[in-house]
């Protein structure tokens, strides 16, 4: 693994799941930046992470990582309803932020955060890691230089029963500890608020990835034996039109995919499931030449890409690739329209919307 010889000191909060299972083997792997630290309150779970992944330093307290001067940026891997106020306190402890999506639970809190991260002039990304998938990132530039106009979209994100059979395979064993952080009850308790957040926040920030801006949405959803169906009509902001589905779970094998149909192309996608870091499968259609493309990634983790994509805009000012907090907002934002549309039954504006899912 050749490393940059400019690298990013970032610190991880939070050794829970998705730390263990993405963000630890992403910034290790990452050419461009180095695990300088690790910090969790439970003493047990960070000294079990810290003899894996062996950063140069540790902390129980967040605080007394952020006061490192060599940490230059942080990365928020904690319960969605601690993401807002943690990357807050990195902002004003000078660091820049990398923050697992959801980017929070109210719009109002992500927009107090948006003004934060403008007024600093530090960086924030959200960590909507599909953004990086080299499939995903090549069928965005093929609709914005060959497409045309855009007509419509489909995509779906269909979470599977057997999918930690297969995830449990290539993830490492997770490690918990009963000192952990969490949340005020049991936010994983309420179906139809923590699926959206979870996996509706990928599926949201897919759909304006690929469309731009969504304007309205009409939403229903259907409970059935244990599982949960969303599907949603959209309306952008360019005239174009698409339908979201977001199921848990499908009696079957994951699928996430999407199409696109536009003036002079079309676009169709398979995506995998990311923690077995394969490519998505795209084809996209041109009428210039009436030939199919399809782009093979040889590098798809998306998790150590995300990184590197961060650390770039840091290290080198490149331009932000991944999703801004504005981008996280806006997401967070569709959610709320989303679940609002259920509940009425009615057409719903995104610019109406507050408060959370």
């Amino acid at each position: 693994m050749q490393k940059d010889s400019t690298r990013l000191q970032i610190g991880i909060l939070g050794c829970g799941p998705i730390a263990q299972a993405g963000h630890f083997d992403a910034v290790r792997k990452a050419r461009n930046a180095d695990l300088y630290a690790i910090c969790d309150r439970a003493d047990d779970l960070r000294e079990a992470m810290q003899a894996v992944h062996q950063p140069r330093a540790a902390y129980a307290d967040y605080d007394a990582m952020l006061a490192d001067p060599k940490v230059e940026a942080v990365i928020v891997a904690v319960a969605d309803q601690f993401h807002v106020p943690l990357a807050l306190k990195a902002l004003a402890a000078g660091k820049h932020v990398l923050v697992e999506k959801p980017l929070g639970v109210t719009i109002e809190e992500c927009d107090s955060l948006g003004a934060q991260v403008e007024a600093s002039g530090l960086v924030l990304q959200v960590g909507n890691n599909k953004r990086f998938d080299p499939g995903i990132a090549y069928a965005r530039d093929f609709i914005q230089a060959e497409m045309g106009e855009r007509m419509a979209l489909k995509a779906w994100y269909c979470d599977s029963t057997y999918r930690y059979a297969m995830t449990d395979n290539v993830q490492p064993i997770m490690r918990t500890s009963a000192a952990a952080l969490r949340p005020a009850g049991d936010p994983k308790a309420d179906r139809r608020r923590y699926y959206p957040l979870t996996h509706g926040s990928h599926l949201v920030d897919m759909a304006r990835y690929l469309m731009g801006e969504m304007v309205s949405v009409q939403a229903r959803l259907v409970e059935k034996f244990g599982a949960y169906c969303w599907f949603t009509a959209v309306d952008f902001s360019d005239g174009s039109v698409g339908h979201l589905d977001l199921t848990v779970a499908v009696r079957g094998d994951w699928e996430e995919g999407f199409t696109v149909y536009g003036e002079h192309g079309s676009v169709k996608a398979r995506v995998h499931n990311p923690w077995f870091h394969k490519t998505s499968e795209v084809e996209c259609f041109s009428t210039k030449d009436g030939m199919y493309r399809r782009p093979l990634g040889e590098d798809a983790h998306t998790y150590k890409r995300q990184v590197e994509g961060f650390a770039e805009v840091i290290l080198q000012g490149a331009a932000q690739r991944g999703a801004t907090v504005g981008d996280g907002a806006a997401a967070l934002r569709a959610l709320v329209a989303i679940s609002r549309s259920v509940e009425t039954g009615e057409r719903v504006r995104l610019a109406d919307v507050t408060g959370g899912v």
